[in-house]
């Protein structure tokens, strides 16, 4: 029998021996996978960022086929604004119990009360000082790698990214100082207290997302399917108002003249509930979802993360001094 010629890549080689096409998602999960296997082998105390949103529910997954039966080589980590949606957290602590991995919260609260951060104004949206409490979270437990969900096509500074995006002992990110990644090469060696960022979705899109979520029967939070919430129309964008948090406090409270509306809305994206405003749809499942994603016109980011159209900071800039 002929040997099958030499390649690098494991997907390639599966297909070469089953004589099956490989779907373009079964490409991009074994890439994933490839990835987050360098992380565990080059890093020696790895973190996987985790917030319940739906880019990093793939990342769990992927990381399940990476390494189960055994346990992750790594715990998971939520940076909590303290205003996050509580159906978003619910299924966070649901999910990381199923799993039986560790999860670490820090908040951003504490970060407030310790003085390291410091609102302009009880209504500032906490979403950008999540950074600040990333750094100390990474100084108190010495993590030297962070694997996140970000994607290249959500915001023109996350194209920038590397795969593995270097931070210096500051945590800070440039630009113009990152590693090649000629042949699909990874470097994440880093001296004490560097760090680094992997992103091994990097090459996905949205669309990508939602397919792999709708192959892999994966579960969400209840906000990322059409429901019923009272808004109001706020510079163009929806905006939901009165939105219970964890502790039943109601924040989002309409300003004067606003008028609330019963709208049916999803969530394309989740976050802090200051900055992140849902989109009209009838879109209760998953594959009703793709669908939508597939006909839109507006981007994901582009009428949801209201921080992006109203900050005093870019994306780029946020991402110099430590954001996601």
């Amino acid at each position: 029998m002929a040997p099958i010629p030499f390649t690098s890549n494991h997907a390639a080689m599966t297909a070469s021996a089953t004589h099956s096409p490989l779907s373009h998602l079964d490409w991009l999960e074994a890439e994933a996978i490839h990835i987050l296997r360098e992380v565990a082998g080059q890093c020696a105390n790895p973190v996987l960022l985790f917030s319940g949103g739906k880019d990093s529910i793939c990342l769990l997954r992927l990381a399940e086929k990476a390494f189960r039966p055994g346990r992750f080589p790594f715990p998971l980590l939520h940076i909590d604004t303290g205003h996050n949606y509580r159906e978003v957290i619910a299924f966070r602590d649901q999910r990381a119990a199923e799993l039986g991995e560790r999860l670490i919260v820090r908040s951003v609260e504490d970060s407030i009360k310790r003085g390291t951060v410091v609102l302009k104004h009880p209504e500032e949206s906490r979403n950008r000082h999540q950074s600040v409490t990333l750094l100390e979270a990474i100084e108190e437990f010495g993590f030297d790698c962070c694997i996140g969900g970000a994607r290249r096509d959500e915001e023109k500074a996350r194209a920038k990214e590397r795969i593995m995006s270097f931070r210096d002992e500051f945590g800070q990110w440039d630009p113009k100082n990152q590693r090649p990644e000629l042949w699909n090469l990874y470097n994440a060696r880093v001296h004490k207290g560097e760090n680094i960022r992997a992103f091994p979705i990097s090459n996905w899109t949205e669309m990508d997302v939602w397919q792999y979520i709708a192959r892999e029967g994966l579960a969400l939070p209840s906000i990322y399917f059409a429901h019923t919430r009272p808004v109001v129309i706020r510079q163009g964008a929806i905006v939901p108002v009165n939105v219970p948090l964890v502790s039943g406090e109601l924040t989002n409270l309409p300003k004067a003249g606003e008028e609330i509306v019963e709208k049916r809305v999803r969530f394309r994206t989740v976050g802090d509930i200051s900055c992140t405003a849902p989109v009209e749809s009838e879109a209760d499942t998953v594959e009703k979802i793709v669908l939508e994603t597939a006909t839109t016109t507006i981007t994901e980011r582009g009428a949801t993360r209201l921080d992006d159209q109203t900050s005093d900071a870019s994306m780029e800039q946020r991402k110099k001094e430590g954001y996601f």
